[in-house]
């Protein structure tokens, strides 16, 4: 049973008719036309996680696809008294066509896909968020007309998202560039791995510490929190590590005069961007959070409507 833990889980052609799909559905969605093609179909919902633009996403697009949701909350479940994830799978996959989980642990939603027998959708763990990257590069595609051969440059964390990101600009052909400082770099596997991809696709992948050379003649500017969810005991440490791996209007500067801001959310202004940036001309923000309605549609598709 197919299932997207991982970006790499899509190949590039599938990849590609996902967000081919994404922009079908956007028109329809915005043109006020009504879609059906997970009727009948049941979607649960199960996060350890608070999420505002992930949890709504999915239930929206279940609902505008003409399917049902359930949203199942870790601490209202037997999971809460210890009950193993492969029995809580094996129960939710009789119940359910699918399974979208935001979860602590990775391990945790490769089990619910060995055990569930249904799709499962990694809706984020601590390894990866590619959900996130679908409305990415659905979101740079619009505002850039392509993905191959674009500059993308990441400033921050080299966390889930970054890991995630790696690997769809990999898988893209893109140039990727991530600025962090020492011991805060994405995973040593992934990064292997887009590597690996990179020389099939003619992506490049590139770590670098000074924000400034990242940000350097790029397409798009991308960050994310500087203290992601779990990661809340090393904040002060964080704030200090950070320091001057801010988006602003100088850094901006140094990119391509039509360079594209983006931002996963929630932001923290003053911190990783500026209030002037995220609210400027260049900000794609608002459209790659309001995008992830059509990337979780068009991912739920995929993965359902073989099933």
């Amino acid at each position: 049973m197919k299932s997207f833990l991982s970006v790499s889980d899509a190949s590039k052609p599938e990849i590609d008719r996902v967000l081919a799909r994404a922009k079908t559905i956007k028109a329809a969605i915005k043109g006020g036309r009504s879609l059906s093609t997970l009727r009948g179909k049941i979607v649960g919902l199960l996060f350890e996680k608070p999420s505002t633009r992930t949890r709504t996403s999915f239930e929206v697009a279940t609902r505008r696809l003409g399917g049902e949701s359930i949203y199942l909350s870790a601490n209202e479940l037997q999971l809460s008294r210890g009950e193993p994830i492969k029995d809580t799978a094996r129960i939710l996959g009789g119940y359910l066509d699918g399974i979208v989980a935001r979860v602590y642990s990775h391990d945790t939603v490769v089990q619910l896909a060995k055990h569930s027998g249904v799709p499962v959708v990694n809706a984020l763990s601590d390894l990866e968020h590619p959900t996130q990257i679908i409305s990415d590069l659905f979101t740079i595609e619009e505002a850039k007309r392509r993905l191959k051969g674009l500059v993308l440059a990441y400033v921050g964390d080299g966390n889930n998202v970054c890991n995630s990101l790696l690997l769809g600009a990999a898988i893209e052909g893109m140039r990727f560039r991530v600025a962090c400082p020492e011991g805060y770099e994405p995973n040593q596997a992934i990064l292997k791995q887009a590597e690996e991809i990179c020389r099939s696709t003619g992506g490049e992948t590139k770590i670098l510490r000074k924000p400034s050379e990242a940000a350097g003649g790029a397409d798009v500017l991308y960050t994310d929190v500087w203290v992601s969810m779990g990661d809340e005991s090393s904040k002060q440490k964080r704030m200090q590590d950070f320091n001057g791996y801010q988006i602003n209007s100088d850094l901006l500067k140094v990119a391509k005069k039509d360079a594209s801001f983006m931002h996963c959310l929630p932001a923290h202004r003053g911190l990783e961007i500026t209030d002037e940036v995220i609210e400027g001309k260049q900000s794609v923000v608002w459209q790659q959070g309001e995008n992830k309605l059509y990337g979780a549609a068009a991912l739920l598709e995929w993965l359902l409507r073989r099933k």
